[in-house]
């Protein structure tokens, strides 16, 4: 046996029994015996055996422990990486007949809890599927979601039990039937491997999300782009979210302060929206509907005028927490102790009448309906002083807008989402509009691309 240029023998490289054709999972056949070369080392010189004479040799594999018990109390086994003495060099052999350390044979039993889900179904899938292993998914709470391509079905069955067992915080195995093609952003599944639950419980930016799996849509991969999203919004910012889903936007920045008017046409999202927003307390700041997004779009104008949400006053810090507490205890063995000044207060906010942003997240269709915002202000203008303070606020207090969506034109896709946007809104939209960015978010298929495009709407628009 050779060795590498530092003196080490190589490891053995370890493959689960090959099993093709295999109609039913079964565990038992994946069992592996592995002869090695042990060394009975006696225990209080383990470590040094281990860390300098035998290190070039000892055995050192994934999840394997490399010393074992033996028959003798005084002694345990360090596994070898060999598999017969005479494949170990002239100087270790000496050293080890030198110190009187008996060498034996050992049997290392691997079963199927040690191999990996790519490895299990490198050993059960036919040869000329072998070039990828369908071992990615898509992880929403307990359930796995797959999308398994046409060649591999006829092993689903087996794909999902070996990812369930595979992956301990699994519960349940999916796979996506059909495309999100419905007004109501879900899809057919079936269950694979597991229990047929599919109430899914998710943390996300410090928020708990609840919700029926099998009938709302929800995108792991989408976090990073909800948390930029909210990060960039001002605590006292108002947000429309008109196609909230069941609320990765929304409730979070309602956490955050924002004063947020959201809805989804789903009614199953619109009813776990409404319940994650009271789960995490902020109820008082996220407002739910159940409508169509562009009629709420333009009634939200309206009702953040004519019912505002509360100036947003700073959370009290553990400080200030604290000198109260501090003022609380001194009165109440002292009534008469003299409290310490409070500071002067601030002069009292106005209410939040105007809404600062508008959040988009239908992809497929958003930008068909940014029809929405032309003329938006007509019939707020109407109201009491509500054109004064638009105006007094001035055009750069004007929305923002956030539209996702995409786009399978790659070499031109500025000009092809500019192009839409401009026929959906009946005026231009470009890189001249106001704070306007183009900003891509993620590839979602070979030849499709989703994109946030943002602009901040201007006084023709609205007008």
């Amino acid at each position: 046996m050779s060795t590498s240029a530092s003196g080490k023998l190589p490891q053995p490289v370890l493959t689960p029994p090959v099993q093709r054709g295999l109609a039913v999972l079964d565990r038992s056949l994946f069992s592996l015996d592995v002869p090695l070369v042990a060394a009975r080392v006696p225990v209080a010189q383990m470590t040094q055996f281990r860390r300098e004479e035998l290190k070039n040799v000892a055995l050192h594999l994934p999840r394997v422990q490399s010393i074992v018990s033996d028959e003798s109390a005084d002694h345990r086994r360090l596994l070898l990486c060999v598999s017969e003495k005479s494949q170990l060099p002239a100087e270790i052999l000496d050293m080890l007949a030198l110190k009187e350390v008996e060498l034996v044979q050992h049997t290392l039993k691997v079963d199927y809890e040690y191999w990996s889900a790519d490895q299990i179904l490198q050993a059960i899938l036919p040869e000329d599927l072998l070039d990828e292993s369908p071992t990615s998914f898509t992880q929403v709470g307990h359930i796995a979601h797959l999308n398994i391509r046409d060649e591999y079905l006829p092993y689903k069955q087996l794909i999902g039990q070996v990812i369930l067992d595979k992956n301990k915080a699994l519960r349940t195995v999916v796979n996506k039937l059909d495309t999100i093609d419905n007004v109501y952003r879900n899809f057919k599944m079936e269950v694979l491997a597991g229990d047929v639950d599919f109430i899914a419980q998710i943390s996300e930016s410090g928020c708990m999300f609840k919700f029926d799996f099998s009938q709302v849509y929800w995108n792991s991969r989408l976090q990073g782009e909800h948390a930029r999203l909210v990060e960039s919004f001002a605590s006292s910012d108002v947000v429309v979210d008109a196609f909230a889903g069941v609320g990765p936007f929304a409730v979070p920045a309602g956490k955050k302060g924002c004063g947020v008017m959201a809805s989804d046409l789903n009614p199953a999202s619109a009813a776990s929206l409404a319940e994650n927003a009271k789960t995490n307390k902020v109820e008082s700041n996220v407002r739910t509907a159940n409508e169509d997004a562009r009629a709420f779009i333009r009634q939200s104008v309206l009702d953040v005028w004519t019912t505002p949400f509360a100036p947003y006053t700073t959370p009290f810090t553990a400080r200030a927490r604290g000198k109260l507490a501090h003022q609380a205890a001194k009165l109440s063995l002292d009534p008469s102790a003299a409290l310490i000044p409070s500071p002067p207060a601030a002069p009292a906010l106005p209410p939040r009448k105007l809404v600062d942003h508008f959040v988009m997240n239908l992809p497929d269709s958003a930008i068909t309906f940014l029809d929405a915002y032309r003329g938006l202000y007509r019939a707020l203008y109407e109201l009491p002083g509500a054109k004064e303070a638009v105006e007094l606020a001035g055009p750069g207090k004007l929305p923002m807008v956030h539209c996702y969506c995409f786009t399978k034109d790659m070499e031109h896709a500025e000009e092809d989402i500019l192009a839409r946007a401009t026929l959906a809104l009946g005026m231009p939209v470009t890189v001249e509009t106001m704070d306007y960015k183009l900003r891509f978010v993620r590839d979602v298929a070979p030849k499709k691309e989703m994109y946030c495009l943002e602009f901040r709407l201007s006084s023709e628009m609205v007008a």
